[in-house]
């Protein structure tokens, strides 16, 4: 009878999983994430968890969290082989979705998921994680790396980025106190940032578009691979000189979708068209895509990354304290009151 058992010992290497290769790739990213540390840290990358100390500055701490990826920009950044940016993607979409809530990012963890894992490859990624970091002012306090044969294509991973921040629990921003006549500011973005490139590639896939092809004095790759902007510390600095009553990351849905999130039912948001500078980014996908203007509003952000609720007195303030931080801000529009079952997000002209 036919033996069915292994001519050899197998290892987890002959599976496809190297651990060697995995304790090598730890030691490599720990000096990024030792430069990310801050206050508050106790245990960091190498446990079995990383441990935070909350502040006793805090009377009422609240804990904010909140989790993102990087979506389908990924496949062309597999496609152009650059991997140094969508690290701070990922750290960005994150922290920017805590902010809107007043609080500020603690701590982060990166969870990096890949067929075989390529050290140098990965590396690129996580240095990235670091410096997104580094940006937002959290620290990089632990992560995951899953190497699983046969779960991903070669050459490719997927990412997961998971944040916490705190906030007062007197201080959280929740939109209730925002009033008609409020002013709704526009803060530029840095291009698509992770929201949008299904449709994206599709147009590239459609029109069979040479990615080297200049925009804006650029190559296009460059304009469409730009990482997200990080908006945390001039809005946590606005925050403590102003009474922001309202936030809005500007993800998935744009403008149409997600500043209904902080508004009270009784309000829209009368936004006019032609108050910001739309970056030829956008002017070039509606135009290679032939996507309506409400279309263009409800997938991408269209130039405007975060948007800030104020009251009028506060505006002059607002855009000043934004300004010296080195954001582009804009008056897009203003708060109005709702009549019937209208839409909140209202485009004028």
């Amino acid at each position: 009878m036919k033996s069915n058992r292994p001519p050899k010992s197998l290892t987890y290497r002959d599976a496809g999983v190297d651990i060697d290769a995995g304790d090598r790739f730890v030691e490599k990213i720990k000096p990024f994430a030792k430069r990310t540390l801050r206050e508050g840290v106790l245990a960091g990358i190498g446990g079995f968890g990383a441990l935070f100390e909350i502040s006793r500055n805090y009377r009422e701490p609240v804990l904010v969290s909140g989790t993102d990826g990087v979506g389908t920009k990924l496949k062309l950044a597999f496609e152009l082989d650059r991997h140094d940016t969508v690290g701070i993607d990922l750290v960005a979409m994150s922290v920017n979705d805590i902010l809107v809530h007043g609080a500020e990012p603690l701590f982060f963890l990166d969870y990096y998921a890949c067929g075989r894992l390529d050290i140098a490859t990965a590396t690129r990624v996580v240095k990235g994680i670091a410096a997104g970091c580094e940006e937002a002012g959290c620290a990089l306090i632990g992560g995951e790396t899953a190497e699983m044969p046969g779960m991903y294509p070669e050459d490719e991973y997927d990412l997961a980025g998971f944040a916490v921040g705190i906030v007062e629990k007197s201080e959280v921003i929740d939109g209730s106190t925002i009033a008609e006549e409020d002013v709704v500011l526009g803060l530029a973005s840095s291009g698509a940032h992770s929201n949008g490139y299904s449709l994206i590639r599709k147009i590239i896939e459609a029109e069979r578009i040479d990615l080297s092809t200049q925009l804006d004095g650029s190559p296009l790759s460059d304009r469409i691979l730009e990482p997200t902007r990080i908006y945390v510390k001039p809005v946590l600095k606005l925050i403590r000189k102003v009474n922001v009553k309202g936030l809005a990351h500007i993800t998935g849905g744009g403008l149409v979708e997600n500043i209904p999130r902080v508004l009270p039912e009784t309000l829209a948001a009368h936004i006019g068209r032609g108050t910001w500078k739309v970056p030829p980014l956008f002017e070039w996908l509606k135009k290679r895509g032939n996507i309506s203007d409400y279309e263009m509003t409800r997938v991408f952000n269209c130039g405007v990354g975060m948007v800030i609720i104020v009251s009028p007195e506060e505006e002059e303030t607002a855009v000043s304290l934004l300004r010296k931080a080195g954001e582009t801000v804009w008056r897009i529009g203003t708060v109005r009151r709702r009549l019937g079952q209208e839409p909140q997000t209202l485009f004028t002209s």
